[in-house]
């Protein structure tokens, strides 16, 4: 990610003027952009907090995207004058329980002053702990919840050095409000699909299948974890700057054809093209299995970085995942017997397995016997695509 200059460097300090917030358009801009640019930050919305904290005269600034419940610590980002964004643990444990300054009226710009009385505010646990010791004098907040009902709360702090929150930084807040509720539900749709990514990756790496997904241009974009050991083994399929190399020359011909073939199918409405070959290894192991995908164009796509090709590759050789406790829960199996399905599902014969569990072949049957009766499989093949089309592989 390219990063632009930050407004805390490019742009001078706000000035007042009769107690009115004087920003030009050029900085009103770089505020939206950094408001914009927050969901795809390392620590989201850092630059945005800052800059606010230094253009609304403030020592903290702010922003709790998660309240504090009963099982789950609150989320709060925090920018304190000099210091980096970053989490308030302390605030979540203890401090939203005393704070009197929350559940305000939705999309309601307020200060602390209408919410409770300055003596019972300046003599209150909250403020003793949390705001005295760091000269925060004047509170300014908003709650406000996302479309996709993400319930957020924004608050600005000044020093006892600094004015008051004036009319002018009300309606500075109210205009910057929706930018910001569309800032953080664009940051919670990124997590969700990002959460949703990472559990479905998750899944296919517990099957033991490699994937690589190309763009347009047949750059890689994307692998994983079992595609990257299949590559470092370097037997009859590499990486190369970049780019994927098979040991074999008509093997070679043949990927480069089904991948222009795969890159010249994606439309939105056209039919997704998937084509498989097999990979021949220098060692003389079994062969990897391999198939070609295209990744159907969405209707407003763009850019050449976007995914175009998906490549599954299959190694025989590779033992599968299987949970022997979760085949336990599904079928009911004993601990004896789950550890022999999942053998068998490796690719071992009965006698191998028998040898390797060191007991005795009927011992081994009876066992199978078992698994049949409980699986209501009826044969030792179709026991083993049970195992490896189980949910028990991708927990």
């Amino acid at each position: 990610m390219v990063r632009h200059k930050s407004a805390l460097a490019a742009q001078p300090a706000s000035t007042r003027h009769d107690g009115a917030l004087a920003l030009s358009l050029e900085s009103f801009g770089e505020l939206l952009h950094l408001i914009q640019r927050g969901p795809l930050s390392p620590v989201p919305w850092q630059d945005a907090l800052q800059w606010l904290g230094k253009h609304l005269h403030a020592n903290w600034v702010t922003l709790m995207l998660r309240p504090q419940t009963v099982d789950r610590a609150g989320l709060v980002l925090v920018a304190q004058a000099g210091s980096q964004v970053r989490g308030a643990g302390a605030y979540s444990q203890h401090g939203y329980a005393l704070d009197p300054f929350v559940k305000l009226p939705p999309d309601r710009i307020m200060s602390i002053d209408e919410v409770i009385d300055d003596k019972t505010w300046r003599n209150s646990e909250f403020f003793r702990q949390f705001l005295a010791p760091y000269d925060i004098a004047y509170m300014l907040g908003v709650d406000f919840r996302t479309e996709d009902r993400v319930d957020c709360h924004f608050r600005i702090c000044r020093a006892s050095t600094e004015a008051p929150f004036s009319e002018a930084d009300r309606a500075f807040c109210a205009m910057l409000l929706p930018h910001l509720k569309l800032s953080v539900h664009m940051h919670s749709l990124i997590d969700g699909m990002e959460s949703e990514r990472k559990l479905y990756a998750g899944a296919v790496d517990r099957m033991m299948v490699g994937t690589v997904v190309l763009d347009e241009t047949g750059a890689i974009v994307s692998t994983n974890s079992v595609a990257e050991e299949i590559f470092a083994e370097r037997d009859g399929l590499t990486l190369s700057h970049g780019a994927i190399r098979i040991a074999y020359t008509d093997e070679a011909r043949q990927f480069q054809d089904l991948q222009r073939k795969a890159m010249a199918m994606p439309a939105e409405t056209g039919p997704v093209l998937a084509e498989a070959m097999s990979i021949t290894r220098p060692s003389g192991k079994t062969k990897l299995g391999m198939v070609l995908r295209s990744i159907p164009l969405a209707e407003w796509s763009e850019g050449k970085r976007r995914p175009a090709v998906a490549i599954f590759i299959r190694d025989p050789e590779r033992k599968s995942q299987a949970s022997e406790d979760i085949l336990k829960r599904l079928f009911g199996l004993t601990s004896a017997e789950a550890t022999l399905a999942v053998m068998l599902a490796n690719g071992l014969t009965l006698d191998e397995a028998v040898y390797e569990l060191d007991i005795r072949k009927n011992t081994g049957r009876a066992h199978l016997r078992a698994i049949f009766s409980k699986t209501g499989v009826r044969r030792q093949t179709m026991l083993v695509h049970l195992v490896l089309s189980s949910v028990a592989q991708l927990v």
